[in-house]
């Protein structure tokens, strides 16, 4: 499982991360599942827990490959 989890890390922003729609197959829920669960318990999370790729990053991933769809 470590392999798994080290393969699905990449790095956005300068920050090391996993994406959601990794995450959840590591989970074994959907990725809405998922990001449901964090809404209402955001104050668990550190403020840089997470963040959103705006639509132009979200374009240059998915043109490197990282990612093969939305």
């Amino acid at each position: 499982m470590e392999k798994d989890v080290e393969s699905k890390i990449i790095t956005i922003k300068g920050q090391r991360v996993i994406l959601d729609s990794d995450l959840d197959h590591l989970y074994g829920v959907s990725t809405a599942r998922l990001n449901e669960q964090v809404t209402p318990n955001l104050r668990r999370f550190p403020n840089d827990f997470m963040f959103q790729l705006s639509l132009q990053e979200l374009k240059n991933l998915m043109s490197q490959n990282a990612i093969s769809s939305s």
